[in-house]
C-alpha cells in the first residue's frame, strides 16, 4: 500500500512539474498586431524586455509531401538586428543553401547573404548590409515571398502575410540600431 502511496505521489508530481515552465519559454505575455505575434517577456537575467515579433505560416518543401509550419521572426540579439526563417523540416546547409525573396510586386532579391544555423532547419539575415536591404522594403508591404534552394534541402517556398508589421518591426527593434539603408542605385536609361 505504502509503495502504491509513493508511486502515485511520483507520477502527480511529474505530471504537475511538466506543467510549470519559466516564463522565458512561454509564450505569456504575447499581444498581436494583425498576423504577428509579439513578445513581452521581461528577461530574469537582464531585468529588460526581449525584443521579438513571430509570424506563423505553412512552408512547402519538394523533399516533404505536404506542407509544414514555418515562422518568420523579427529579434534583436545582443544589440544586432536579427531575420530568422525556421521551418519544421531541413532545408539545406550553409554552403549550399540560396535564400532569395519578394515583398509584392517589388524587385526580387537572389543569393542574399544569409547562414544555415546547427540543425539545418533555420537560416537568418545578420550581415549589416543584407538585413538593411531587407527591413527598407518591409514597412507597408503586405506580402512576403521566401524562396530557398539547396543541393540537399530541395526547394523550399512560403508565402507570409505581414499585416500589423509597423508594430511588429517598431516592438522587435525598440532597442536595436538598425545598419542603414544601401543608397538607391541609379536607374539606368533606355533608349
Amino acid at each position: 500500500m505504502l509503495r502504491v502511496a509513493f508511486v502515485g505521489t511520483i507520477v502527480a508530481g511529474l505530471a504537475l512539474g511538466g506543467c510549470v515552465r519559466d516564463p522565458y519559454v512561454t509564450d505569456d505575455g504575447e499581444t498581436r498586431s494583425g498576423e504577428w505575434w509579439i513578445a513581452h517577456q521581461i528577461d530574469r537575467v537582464t531585468g529588460a524586455e526581449l525584443p521579438s515579433a513571430t509570424v506563423y505560416e505553412y512552408a512547402s518543401n519538394s523533399n516533404e509531401d505536404f506542407p509544414k509550419p514555418s515562422s518568420f521572426q523579427l529579434t534583436c540579439l545582443d544589440k544586432k538586428p536579427v531575420v530568422r526563417f525556421a521551418f519544421a523540416f531541413k532545408v539545406g546547409n550553409d554552403r549550399d543553401t540560396v535564400l532569395g525573396y519578394r515583398f509584392d510586386d517589388k524587385a526580387g532579391h537572389e543569393n542574399v547573404e544569409s547562414r544555415v544555423l546547427l540543425g539545418k532547419q533555420q537560416i537568418v539575415i545578420e550581415d549589416k548590409s543584407a538585413l538593411a536591404q531587407f527591413m527598407s522594403e518591409m514597412p507597408g508591404a503586405s506580402k512576403l515571398y521566401v524562396r530557398l534552394r539547396s543541393i540537399i534541402g530541395g526547394r523550399t517556398a512560403v508565402e507570409y502575410t505581414l499585416d500589423g508589421s509597423t508594430a511588429a518591426i517598431q516592438a522587435a527593434f525598440a532597442n536595436c540600431p538598425m545598419p542603414p539603408t544601401p543608397p538607391l542605385q541609379p536607374q539606368k536609361r533606355t533608349s
